[in-house]
C-alpha cells in the first residue's frame, strides 16, 4: 500500500531553485568566498553579487585562471569530479617541448600527492601549433628574452592538488601560465576574464548523456 502521507509530504514540499555558474576565475582569485585567516587574497565574491549558499565546484589556484563552475547545489559537485567528466586546460610551459615529454604526460607521470607518491593516470596531452587566443593575464609572464616557451593541451578526468603543474614540472617543463578552458561539454568560449555566465540547466550544459 503506497504512503499516502510520504507522498502529501513530498508534494507539499517546494523544490528549491539552485544556481549555476561559469565563471573565468582571474589570476590572483582564490576559488572561495570565506577568507583565509590573517590573509588579504582577492575573492570570488567580488567578481559578481553571488546568491547565499553559492560554492565553488572543484578549485582554480591562486596562479591558475579560466572555467570555473559554481553552484548552489552540492550534489553537482560529485557530478564534475566524477572520473567521466574531462578536463582540458591549457599550459604555457618553459622551453620547447618535445615529443618524449608529451608521451611520458600521455601515459601517466609520478607526482607527489600529500607527500605520497602518485602514478597519474592515462591522459590527452598535445603541443598547440599556435599561441591560444586567451585574455591578458593580471601578471605578465617572463619575457621572452629568457628563452622560448611552449604552448600544450592536457586533459584529465582526475583533479589532484596542482596536478597539470607538478604533471609539467615531472617531464621537465615547468608551467608559466595555466588556463583551464573545459569542464565536460561546458567551455570558456570567448569569456573574458572576471566574466559571470548564468547557467540555465546545468546538466544540458554539463552533457553527461
Amino acid at each position: 500500500m503506497p504512503d499516502t502521507t510520504q507522498n502529501l509530504i513530498e508534494l507539499s514540499t517546494p523544490k528549491q531553485n539552485h544556481q549555476h555558474f561559469k565563471i573565468f576565475k582571474p589570476y590572483g582569485f582564490l576559488s572561495q568566498f570565506v577568507p583565509e585567516t590573517r590573509k588579504k587574497k582577492k575573492l570570488l565574491s567580488e567578481l559578481f553579487p553571488f546568491p547565499d549558499k553559492i560554492m565553488a565546484i572543484g578549485r582554480l589556484d591562486h596562479d591558475s585562471e579560466g572555467l570555473l563552475l559554481l553552484t548552489t547545489d552540492g550534489m553537482k559537485s560529485f557530478q564534475v569530479r566524477d572520473k567521466s567528466i574531462e578536463k582540458e586546460y591549457y599550459a604555457q610551459v618553459d622551453g620547447e617541448i618535445t615529443q618524449d615529454a608529451i608521451s611520458q604526460l600521455q601515459n601517466g607521470v609520478n607526482i607527489s600527492v600529500n607527500g605520497t607518491n602518485y602514478l597519474t593516470l592515462p591522459c590527452k596531452a598535445f603541443v598547440l601549433e599556435n599561441e591560444p587566443k586567451l585574455p591578458a593575464r593580471g601578471r605578465d609572464i617572463r619575457g621572452s628574452s629568457h628563452g622560448p616557451t611552449s604552448w600544450i593541451s592536457i586533459t584529465i578526468c582526475e583533479g589532484k592538488n596542482r596536478q597539470i603543474r607538478k604533471m609539467t614540472a615531472a617531464v621537465g617543463f615547468a608551467t608559466l601560465r595555466l588556463v583551464r578552458i573545459r569542464i565536460g561539454n561546458i567551455h570558456i568560449d570567448n569569456m573574458i576574464a572576471g566574466e559571470v555566465v548564468t547557467l540555465a540547466n546545468f546538466d544540458d550544459a554539463l552533457n553527461r548523456s
